[in-house]
C-alpha cells in the first residue's frame, strides 16, 4: 500500500477537523505504532465522530490504526502504513451497569481497572485480569489478552455478550445485546476479539459479570523440573477443588505452581487443606496473589530495543513437560501463564541475539505444533521481528483472508498488523 503524500494528509486534516473533536500530530516520535509514525492523530469524542472519521478516511484512501491507551501498540507486526492514528481514549465512559442482571456495558476507551471499580459497587466483577496495567477494554478485546482466571471462565470471547463496531466505511454495526441469554450476534463479537484492529473499530462492548467471591486463597508448590511441574498441574486440574486458576511461574530462581481457590470462606478453607495435601508437604497458602500477579512476565515498561521478546505458547495440557523441556535453561528466561489450560507466556531478555531467539521459536513451534498448539511472538525489538515471523504458520489463513476481504476490502484498517500480512 502506497503511503499517503503530505498533500493528501493536509486535505485530510481539514476534513477530519470538521467532524472530529481533536486532530493533530504525535507529540513524541516514540508514540508511533511499532516504529511507524502516523501522519495524523484523530481523537473522536463519541461513536458518531468515530464513524465520521472512518468515512473521511475511506473516501480519501487513508489507512487507520485504532489506539486505546497505547499499551499494546508494539504487539504483532508493524503496520504497512498508518496515515491516521485513531485515538479512542475519549470514549471513556461505563455506559450501564445492571447489577440485577449481571451485565455491564462500557465504551472501548475505558481502562479495565475503571470497569472493575464500577462493577465492584454492586459486589461484582468482570472476571478478566489486568495483564497490562492501564490497558483499555478495547485493547484487551483487540488483542484477546487474558490472564489466570481464564481457567474458570474463559477469555473475553466467553464473557462478551454485545458489541458495537465501526466498519471501514463508517457504518456502525451492532451485534448481541444486553441480555445474558441473547445469542444473536455472538459470532461477530468473537470474530472481532483478537483481530488486532484489522476488521473494524470496536467502540463499545457489553459483558456478563460474576459476583465477587467472599474468600480467595492461593496454594503454591515448588517444582524442580518439567516432570514435577506437570504432576502438580495435573493434580490441581483433575482434583475436586474446582480451581479458579492454575498458574505456572519460573525464572532463574526456580519454579512454582500457584492454584487459586475462590468461593465461600468455609468451602475455600476446606478445599485449601485438600489441595495442600495433594500438592505435597511443602505446599503453602496465602490470601495475596504471587508476586507479579496477573501481569505478563516481560518488562511492560521497556521501549524500543530494550523490549524483551515476549512469546505466547499454546499446547494440549499433556504437552506441558515437552514445552518446558524445549525452553530448557535459556539465560534470563522468565515464564508465567495458565498452565492449567495449556497457555504459557515466556520472556527472553532483550540482550538475547535475534538468531538465538529465532532458533528458540523454531524449536518451540515444532514442539507446540505436535501438541496441537502454536507459538506467537507477541512483542519484540525490531531486529527480532526481522529475524522471525511473529505469527508463524496459521492453518486457517486462507479463510482469515477471505474474512478480511469482506470486512475491509481495501485493507485500510491496521494493514499488516495481523497474521499473513492481514
Amino acid at each position: 500500500m502506497a503511503a499517503s503524500t503530505t498533500t493528501d494528509l493536509d486535505g485530510a486534516r481539514e476534513a477530519l477537523t470538521s467532524v472530529c473533536g481533536r486532530v493533530g500530530e504525535l507529540e513524541e516520535a516514540s508514540d508511533g505504532v511499532d516504529g511507524v509514525r502516523p501522519g495524523l492523530v484523530a481523537g473522536p469524542n463519541d461513536v458518531d465522530q468515530v464513524a465520521a472519521v472512518m468515512r473521511v478516511c475511506s473516501e480519501r484512501g487513508l489507512s487507520v490504526v485504532p489506539r486505546g491507551r497505547g499499551t499494546k501498540l508494539t504487539w504483532g507486526t508493524p503496520p504497512a502504513s498508518a496515515d491516521v492514528l485513531l485515538d479512542l481514549s475519549a470514549l471513556d465512559r461505563v455506559l450501564d451497569h445492571q447489577a440485577g442482571d449481571l451485565i455491564l456495558a462500557t465504551q472501548a476507551g475505558v481502562r479495565l481497572a475503571d470497569v472493575q471499580s464500577v462493577a465492584a459497587e454492586g459486589g461484582q466483577r468482570l472476571t478478566l485480569d489486568e495483564t497490562v496495567p492501564g490497558g483499555s477494554v478495547g485493547g484487551m478485546l483487540a488483542t484477546n489478552a487474558s490472564g489466570p482466571r481464564r481457567q474458570a471462565v474463559g477469555t473475553a470471547r466467553d464473557l462478551l455478550i454485545g458489541i458495537t463496531v465501526v466498519r471501514h466505511d463508517g457504518v456502525v454495526a451492532k451485534a448481541g445485546g444486553r441480555v445474558v441469554k441473547n445469542v444473536a450476534g455472538y459470532d461477530l463479537g468473537k470474530l472481532l476479539v483478537g483481530s488486532f484492529g484489522t476488521l473494524g473499530v470496536i467502540v463499545d462492548a457489553t459483558f456478563r459479570l460474576h459476583p465477587v467471591p467472599a474468600a480467595t486463597r492461593w496454594v503454591s508448590a515448588a517444582f524442580d523440573g518439567p516432570a514435577r511441574a506437570h504432576e502438580l498441574v495435573q493434580a490441581a486440574v483433575h482434583s475436586q477443588v474446582v480451581p479458579a486458576a492454575v498458574e505456572l511461574e519460573q525464572d532463574e530462581q526456580g519454579g512454582r505452581v500457584h492454584v487459586l481457590l475462590e468461593g465461600r470462606p468455609d468451602g475455600v478453607a476446606g478445599r485449601t487443606e485438600a489441595l495442600r495435601a495433594l500438592l505435597g508437604p511443602d505446599a503453602t497458602d496465602a490470601e495475596e496473589p504471587p508476586a507479579g500477579g496477573a501481569a505478563y512476565p516481560w518488562d511492560l515498561a521497556a521501549t524500543g530495543d530494550e523490549r524483551d521478546t515476549a512469546l505466547k505458547t499454546t499446547f494440549a495440557l499433556s504437552g506441558l513437560p515437552d514445552v518446558l523441556g524445549a525452553l530448557g535453561d535459556l539465560d534470563g528466561l522468565r515464564l508465567r501463564g495458565s498452565a492449567g489450560v495449556g497457555v504459557l507466556y515466556a520472556a527472553l531478555p532483550h540482550r538475547t541475539a535475534p538468531a538465538d531467539v529465532a532458533a528458540t521459536v523454531e524449536r518451540l513451534r515444532g514442539v507446540c505444533g505436535r501438541h496441537g498448539g502454536s507459538v506467537v511472538v507477541v512483542d519484540a525489538p525490531a531486529a527480532v521481528k526481522d529475524a522471525v515471523d511473529p505469527w508463524g504458520p496459521v492453518p486457517a489463513l486462507a479463510l482469515m483472508r477471505r474474512v478480511k476481504e469482506q470486512f475491509d476490502p481495501d485493507h485500510r484498517l491496521s494493514p499488516g498488523r495481523f497474521v499473513g500480512g492481514i
